[in-house]
C-alpha cells in the first residue's frame, strides 16, 4: 500500500493545502474548507483504488462535500471495469480533514493543515460526528499515562517518563469553557498550558516528536479528528486514547443529536455497544497498514505553511507509515506557470 499510494497521498494533501491557502486571511472559513475539499476529491479520483470515506465532512444528505460513505478513486467510476483489475484492486478506508483549522486559515493564524489517514478496508474506526475526550503523549509515556487518571496524576507519570520536572512540561488544551477546570488543575499541578483555538491533530502529532516543546494533549475535541490523530500516533509509537462524549451538557457547544438519549440511540445504530469505552490508537486505527499524511496550510510546529511565489508555490508535508516505520518530511516546489524564479526559502 505504501509503495503504491505513498506519493499519491502526499499530492492529495498538497493540492488541498494550496487551494485552501489562497483564502488565508480573507475571513471566509467555509470557502477555505470547500476549496480544500474539492481539490482533495479531484486528486483522489485520479488514484488507482477503490476508496471509501469513513471520516469526512458529513453525512450524505447533509453535506455536498467528502461525505461519510462516499467512494473515491478511479475504480469507483461507472466504467471502472474497463481498466481496474479486481485481482489487483486496492480497497481502502480513508479519514480526511481537508482543512483542519478552518478558523486558523480564515484569520491567518498558525497551525492549519490538510490531513488524511488511510488503511485497508475496515482498518479505521468509523467515528460518529460527536466529541471525544483525548489524551496524547510521547512514546516514552505510552501505556503509563491513562485517560482515566486525573490530569495531576498523569503529569506526575509524564514527569517520571520524560525525566523532567512537572514545571518543565507543556500541555496543549483547546480554549473552551468546558476545559476551565482542567486548565486550572494543570496549572495548579505546576505544568504550563498552551491554549489553542483549533487544530488539535497538530497538537497530538507534536507530542510524538522531541523538540516541539509539547508534551501532552488533554481535553475534549472532535471525534473524527481523534481517529486521524490516533492513526498518526499509531505509526509513530506515541500514546493516544480517546473516549466518545455523547452528552451535550459536558461539551457545552452542541452536538449532532438533540439530547444525550438521541446520541446514545445513534451510537447503538452504529453498533457501538459500549458508548463509554476508552479506545487506544491500535483500536481507532486497527489496520495492518496505516498511512498518515499532512501538509501545512499555515505555518505550524512541524511544517511550514504554503508559500506562494510568482508562478508557483512551495509546500511542506509529512507522511508517516507503520509499514516502513518512517516519518518523511517532503519539501515540494509546485510550478503552476512558467515561473520567473524558484523560491528556495
Amino acid at each position: 500500500m505504501e509503495s503504491t499510494l505513498g506519493l499519491e497521498i502526499i499530492e492529495v494533501v498538497e493540492k488541498a493545502a494550496i487551494a485552501s491557502a489562497r483564502w488565508m486571511g480573507k475571513g471566509e472559513k467555509d470557502t477555505a474548507d470547500q476549496v480544500a475539499v474539492e481539490a482533495m476529491r479531484e486528486r483522489m479520483n485520479k488514484i488507482y483504488m477503490r476508496g471509501r470515506i469513513v471520516i469526512g465532512e458529513g453525512e450524505r444528505d447533509d453535506a455536498p462535500m467528502l461525505y461519510i460513505g462516499e467512494e473515491v478513486g478511479i475504480c469507483t467510476q461507472p466504467d471502472a471495469s474497463k481498466f481496474c483489475n479486481p485481482d489487483e484492486l486496492l480497497e481502502i478506508d480513508i479519514a480526511v480533514d481537508p482543512c483542519e483549522g478552518t478558523n486558523l486559515v480564515a484569520y491567518g493564524q498558525n497551525g492549519s493543515m490538510a490531513v488524511l489517514a488511510i488503511s485497508e478496508k475496515g482498518g479505521l474506526f468509523a467515528a460518529p460526528d460527536f466529541y471525544m475526550k483525548k489524551l496524547a503523549a510521547p512514546p516514552q509515556a505510552k501505556g503509563h499515562v491513562d485517560i482515566n487518571k486525573s490530569a495531576t496524576e498523569n503529569l506526575k507519570i509524564l514527569s517520571d517518563c520524560l525525566n523532567r520536572s512537572i514545571e518543565e512540561l507543556v500541555v496543549v488544551v483547546m480554549k473552551r469553557e468546558r476545559h476551565n477546570e482542567l486548565i486550572k488543575e494543570i496549572r495548579d499541578a505546576g505544568a504550563r498550558v498552551a491554549l489553542i483555538s483549533d487544530g488539535d491533530v497538530s497538537a497530538a502529532l507534536s507530542c510524538a516528536f522531541s523538540g516541539t516543546n509539547i508534551h501532552a494533549l488533554m481535553g475534549i475535541g472532535a471525534a473524527p479528528e481523534g481517529v486521524i490523530s490516533a492513526a498518526a500516533m499509531r505509526c509513530l509509537g506515541g500514546h493516544f486514547q480517546g473516549q466518545l462524549i455523547y452528552d451535550p451538557a459536558i461539551v457545552k457547544t452542541g452536538l449532532i443529536g438533540e439530547s444525550k438519549e438521541s446520541n446514545l440511540a445513534r451510537l447503538a445504530e452504529m453498533n457501538i455497544t459500549d458508548p463509554d469505552k476508552v479506545y487506544d490508537a491500535n483500536e481507532l486505527a486497527s489496520g495492518e497498514t496505516v498511512l498518515f499524511a499532512a501538509c501545512g496550510i499555515t505555518p505550524g510546529t512541524l511544517m511550514e505553511g504554503v508559500r506562494f511565489f510568482h508562478g508557483g508555490a512551495r509546500t511542506q508535508s509529512l507522511v508517516i507509515s507503520n509499514q516502513s516505520k518512517t516519518a518523511r518530511f517532503v519539501d515540494t516546489v509546485h510550478m503552476f506557470d512558467e515561473p520567473k524564479y524558484l523560491q528556495l526559502r
